[in-house]
Parts: C-alpha cells; sequence; structure tokens
C-alpha cells in the first residue's frame, strides 16, 4: 500500500494488459468518482459501462470503491479487458478473501493472445497467400 499525493488515503496498485494495452490502477477505498486518463468513467467507456462494473460486482464490492486509472496503448475492447484485469488484481491485493470468487468468473485469467505479426510474401496480411496464377 501506498499514499496518494492528492489524498491521505491509501491506495493498492495493480497493472492489467490485454493485446498492446496497458492499464495501470490506483483503487481507493471509501467513495469518489472514478476517473480514466483524468475522464469520467462514462465519458471514456460509454456503451460498455455494465462490464466495467464487472469485478466490483461479483466481489459484492460495489460503491465501497473507486479508482484512478491511466490506459496506455490498444482500441476500447484491448483497454477494457486490460482495465478489468487490473481491478480485477487490486481487488484481490485489497482482500485475499476475493481470489476464489474473482478468480471462478475467469476475471484474473490473462488473455495472452496477441496480434499476430505480418508476414514477408503475404500480401500485406498475416496469413493472407500472394494469388497464384491460374494458367
Amino acid at each position: 500500500m501506498a499514499t496518494s499525493k492528492k489524498s491521505t488515503n491509501t491506495y493498492v496498485y495493480a497493472l492489467g494488459r490485454r493485446k498492446s494495452a496497458v492499464a495501470t490502477v490506483k483503487l481507493f477505498s471509501g467513495k469518489g468518482d472514478s476517473e480514466i486518463n483524468g475522464r469520467t468513467l462514462k465519458d471514456y467507456f460509454p456503451l460498455t459501462f455494465s462490464r466495467l462494473e464487472l469485478p466490483f460486482t461479483i466481489s459484492e464490492t460495489k460503491g465501497k470503491h473507486y479508482f484512478v486509472a491511466k490506459i496506455v496503448g490498444g482500441g476500447r475492447t484491448g483497454q477494457l479487458s486490460a482495465l478489468i484485469l487490473a481491478l480485477s488484481r487490486a481487488l484481490k491485493k485489497g482482500d485475499a478473501n476475493l481470489t476464489t470468487v474473482l478468480s471462478q468468473a475467469g476475471l484474473l485469467t490473462v488473455d495472452a493472445r496477441v496480434r499476430e505479426r505480418r508476414m514477408v510474401g503475404t500480401g500485406g496480411k498475416a496469413r493472407r497467400q500472394k494469388q497464384s496464377p491460374k494458367r
């Protein structure tokens, strides 16, 4: 546990990665407004707001925590998955009793799939083959 520069509350730090997105989270206990890259949750993830609350809903800690997150890289889906993993890890660090609940829900499992790199001679895509001549 470390202390924040902005407030005297202690926080739990956690990191989550998915594809090329990296999310760092500071999870505070108590009531407050959660932020992602200095913006509110509904501004940053307007359509997938319900999936974001999944770790809190499953661990039954909804309304007991707020967080400040910084997300770098990737698209919105990868960023959301990285943030959910980081929040789950932070909840696990804060309370070890939540480990079984979060892992049974699959929130502590890292999805290691990453975009395949482009190969030489494939015409711009990873697995595409160049068209062979018909005659």
